[in-house]
């Protein structure tokens, strides 16, 4: 596994892989990796000859400074699991080399992205597609792959991608669950004992509600703070608080 810092050694590192004919994935990630990341890794794995995994918490989709600072980084952990998936290539970009400009430039999209997690986080989206375009810019992959846990991030990178006519193939790759229902997420670190016993809760919500604002009372009544929950997109997606931990969950609504 050859891992990168500097992107201008992975530009020419990419060059001779064009000329060779090899195809590339890649995975952009925050880091603190679990299952959900590493099921990215091997459908990238299956389906091209190498695969770049990218690292970066990314400063600028933080609406909370506490937030950020709390975000869990595990480097070393991180790497020996991507090289125990068999993972070719690791980019852990700086900030510095992504931010030249400070965040003047930046992408922007005008509907979606200010609804439901726009609604409450507001720029969030704004900051994920700059540094997605970015990365994916830069990266140069035949095919870049995305969880559909966030559903509607997800929705927004492939809008993107079509409407700047990025030649990398945004790939979808089912959620990734406990066997409790629970979406794996890096921020599961995050809860007590107690909320984790009850954060799963959440997804058995969604799934045997009757309608979206059945699953909203619901949720309140277990004890979860509910910034939303809607049917959009042939999806019910919800945001809850449990024990000052943010959750997000989505489910097709054809798993009802």
């Amino acid at each position: 596994m050859i891992t990168f810092e500097d992107f201008t050694e992975w530009r020419a590192e990419r060059r001779r892989q064009v000329r060779s004919g090899v195809t590339l994935g890649m995975v952009p990630t925050m880091g603190a990796l679990h299952d959900g990341h590493l099921s990215l890794v091997r459908r990238s794995r299956a389906e091209n000859d190498f695969t770049l995994v990218s690292i970066f918490v990314n400063p600028t989709q933080f609406d909370d400074p506490a937030d950020l600072e709390a975000y869990p980084r595990t480097l070393q952990n991180d790497y020996s699991l991507l090289e125990s998936e068999g993972v070719d290539l690791v980019w852990v970009p700086k900030t510095s080399d992504l931010y030249p400009d400070g965040y003047r430039y930046r992408v922007i999209e005008t509907e979606q992205s200010r609804e439901l997690e726009g609604a409450f986080r507001p720029g969030h989206f704004d900051a994920v597609l700059t540094v997605v375009l970015k990365l994916l810019q830069i990266a140069d992959a035949d095919r870049a792959y995305f969880g559909e846990k966030d559903w509607q991030q997800l929705r927004l990178v492939q809008g993107m991608a079509n409407a700047f006519f990025l030649p990398t193939a945004i790939v979808a790759c089912p959620t990734v669950r406990e066997t409790s229902g629970l979406a794996l997420s890096s921020r599961n670190q995050r809860l007590s004992e107690t909320d984790r016993q009850k954060a799963p809760d959440l997804h058995r919500v969604l799934t045997h509600a009757a309608t979206a604002a059945d699953a909203r009372r619901d949720l309140s009544a277990d004890g979860f703070s509910v910034d939303y929950v809607e049917d959009r997109d042939t999806r019910r997606l919800a945001a809850v608080h449990l024990g000052g931990v943010r959750l997000i969950d989505n489910i097709p609504l054809g798993d009802r």
